[in-house]
């Protein structure tokens, strides 16, 4: 089973910018639609972004225009490049493939607190 190993997450002033890496196992991270998740303290999980195997992406409207997915296929690693980081993006990221039926073990996540 593929194994997601997510970091770059840290401390940040509101309007700082963060990347985020997702590194997956095997060879296989090719060959899936990937997507990035966060999940704040008391709340439910939640899409971020993801991406497809051809490179097509999607936000959530809560980050539009501030954050961008990619991926590298060779390097079997995702990206989240976060930037204008607000507050309300405080949460756990975490990474998995995009169909939530396909999705393996998720790995201990990435903390990103956004304070002053």
């Amino acid at each position: 089973q593929v194994q997601f190993v997510e970091s770059g997450g840290g401390l940040v002033q509101p309007g700082g910018s963060l990347r985020l890496s997702c590194a997956a196992s095997g060879s296989v991270f090719r060959l899936y639609n990937m997507a990035w998740y966060r999940q704040a303290p008391g709340k439910q999980r939640e899409l971020v972004a993801d991406i497809t195997l051809s490179g097509r992406t999607n936000y959530a409207d809560s980050v539009k225009g501030r954050f961008t997915i990619s991926r590298d296929n060779v390097k079997n690693t995702m990206y989240l490049q976060m930037n204008s980081l607000k507050p309300e993006d405080t949460a756990v990221y975490g990474c998995n493939r995009a169909e939530e039926r396909l999705w393996s073990a998720w790995g201990q996540g990435t903390q990103v607190t956004v304070s002053s």
